[in-house]
């Protein structure tokens, strides 16, 4: 059987890939394999392979095959959401460091392809000049502020790929990630070390209980709001695509606006009888505006969106009533 492991398997969206992965692949062709730091329920729960790994330390790889390994998911990184005290090593350490681990492992074992998931900082640069992040913008980051080494760890990463896929023939397959939307129990980020609560998730909360919701702003400028389903699909047609590299944008092609998303909670979560009211904030700062130009991924994988604003949102809603991943980490 083809191997196909998962790094980060444990976190939101690597939980949400595994399970999309178990439901679609063909699990008498590939075995599917989870590899993290810390087991979960949820692997035994569907009787999933689960092998623990520290990326940072090259003689971990050890416990993992060695032989027809077809391909790593590579989504283990450091995150600036999920750094309560900053420590710039963390990120070079985990993303850099990390990623040639696991090519270095690949190389070992003849794996044949690996797909990572590249931030959208590295277009920063582009941010509040440019609407459409085009998926060829050259890289421009912005060497300020926390999000910087963050950044410039991830870039490496995808230059080391670059450089295994040259030397070695190691296929890769980039995927720049905005802000992923999904639910999960996990509701709390850290933003310049303050622990915070997701901004959408307390919108979506208080649209539940029927509380006036503030819309900051201009209204009418918004951001490519993709939903985590959808970032599935797309890594899981390059699993199985004929080409060997290919860099992609994540998310829907259309923007939705400040007063789309707000109105879409509130028709959504809101009570019926009970129906949150918007309360405009225009002196309050502006969001940040951009759309992901999704064309490459449209024609070279055969991707097409399945979750528009308004069906994200019922999704979302469905996962949370159904209790499914609670107690799952």
């Amino acid at each position: 059987m083809k191997t196909i492991l998962v790094f980060g398997a444990s976190g939101n969206v690597g939980l949400y890939l595994v399970d999309y992965l178990r439901e679609h692949l063909d699990l008498q062709e590939y075995r599917l394999a989870a590899v993290g730091r810390k087991n979960i329920p949820f692997f035994s729960k569907y009787d999933i392979d689960f092998f623990q790994v520290d990326i940072q330390r090259a003689e971990d790889f050890n416990v993992l095959p060695g032989n027809d390994v077809y391909a790593v998911i590579h989504l283990a990184n450091m995150l600036p959401a999920r750094m309560k005290d900053y420590d710039p090593h963390l990120y070079l350490n985990i993303n850099t460091i990390g990623t040639l681990n696991i090519l270095e492992y690949m190389r070992k074992v003849k794996a044949k392809r690996i797909l990572f998931t590249q931030t959208y900082a590295d277009l920063g640069g582009f941010f509040g000049k440019e609407l459409v992040l085009g998926n060829s913008l050259p890289r421009k980051l912005n060497y300020r502020g926390d999000h910087a080494v963050y950044a410039i760890s991830k870039c490496a990463a995808v230059d080391l790929m670059e450089h295994y896929h040259q030397e070695y023939g190691i296929d890769n397959y980039v995927f720049r990630l905005p802000n992923i939307y999904m639910y999960s129990p996990e509701k709390y980020y850290y933003v310049d070390g303050v622990k915070t609560l997701v901004s959408y998730r307390y919108m979506i909360e208080r649209a539940l209980n029927g509380d006036p919701i503030e819309m900051w702003g201009d209204p009418d400028l918004g951001r490519d709001i993709v939903y985590v389903k959808d970032l599935c699909q797309m890594m899981y047609l390059a699993l199985l695509c004929k080409r060997d590299t290919g860099t992609y944008n994540v998310g829907t092609g259309k923007m939705t606006t400040m007063r789309e998303q707000i109105e879409g909670m509130i028709e959504v979560f809101s009570p019926a009888c009970k129906k949150s009211k918007i309360i405009p904030k225009p002196e309050k700062r502006n969001s940040m505006s951009y759309v992901m130009d999704i064309k490459e991924a449209q024609e070279e994988l055969g991707y097409i969106p399945k979750y528009d604003y308004i069906s994200y949102l019922k999704d979302y809603k469905t996962e949370m009533q159904s209790g499914r991943w609670e107690g799952m980490r």
